[in-house]
């Protein structure tokens, strides 16, 4: 073999090379907990719901290989920042303390933070309503932080791993109380195993904790994924499949302009 036939055979297994590098899927984490409508799995070990659905447009309209990668929630940051996964969908709220550590795309989904009780309970969505009640709040989320902040003269803070064991020990009325998003507690209040509860309102707004609506989490300085989630995102929104998904899943859009 010739020194420029070795050289071509060099240069075509370098160029090779590098499309299997950008051919290599992102992966997009959610969390591995269910958290429906908006991601649950199936029997078959499949993840659907709204969110899921959203992150499939998002991904098709950019002509990226995306994979699904259930991260258990608090764990899911680190696992961004340490390269296991590539950005974050799983209904995250873009506050400014999440923005100290990652970047986040522009918001694709903007919900109101509601009190759930009992039908029969007088509780209102303020802290003298809610004075020396039990409030349950899932761990490691805006909840949490807004409840520590608003809701100190609560009778007791109970933190959970998943919304779903807050939502049981609602029903089960070992707490008074939960916060959480308007459209996971809508689905939850809707089915047979919520009929006890009902929404009370929405809480007093808190940019600060609440943050500017969810967004797509990707590391410090990956502007090129995230204006490239970004790009999908626009065009969802703009040419109607946005609001296709929503109508599958709820009766009115969950976006703010």
């Amino acid at each position: 073999m010739t020194i420029k036939t070795l050289m071509t055979a060099a240069f075509t297994a370098a160029v090779l090379g590098a499309g299997a590098v950008a051919a290599d899927p992102v992966k997009i984490g959610i969390a591995a907990e269910p958290y429906p409508p908006f991601a649950s799995v199936d029997a078959a070990g499949t993840w659907n719901g709204w969110e899921v659905d959203i992150i499939n447009a998002v991904c098709a309209a950019e002509k990226m290989d995306c994979v699904i990668t259930p991260v258990a929630w608090d764990g899911i940051i680190p696992s961004l920042t340490a390269g296991t996964i590539d950005a974050i969908m799983a209904s995250m709220s873009i506050t400014e303390e999440r923005q100290k550590t990652i970047d986040f795309s522009d918001a694709y989904y903007d919900t109101p933070t509601v009190i759930v009780a009992d039908k029969s309970s007088d509780i209102e969505p303020n802290a003298a309503s809610l004075k020396g009640k039990i409030i349950g709040v899932q761990a490691s989320t805006v909840h949490q932080a807004y409840v520590n902040a608003h809701f100190s003269d609560a009778g007791e803070i109970r933190v959970y791993q998943t919304q779903d064991e807050a939502n049981q020990d609602l029903v089960a009325g070992r707490i008074d109380a939960t916060q959480a998003d308007s459209i996971a507690m809508a689905d939850f209040v809707g089915s047979d195993g919520g009929a006890c509860c009902e929404i009370k309102g929405s809480v007093p707004d808190d940019t600060a904790i609440l943050g500017l609506g969810v967004g797509a989490g990707v590391r410090k300085g990956d502007d090129a994924l995230r204006e490239q989630l970004n790009a999908g995102i626009k065009t969802i929104l703009d040419n109607g499949t946005h609001a296709e998904i929503t109508a599958k899943y709820f009766k009115t859009s969950i976006y703010k302009k």
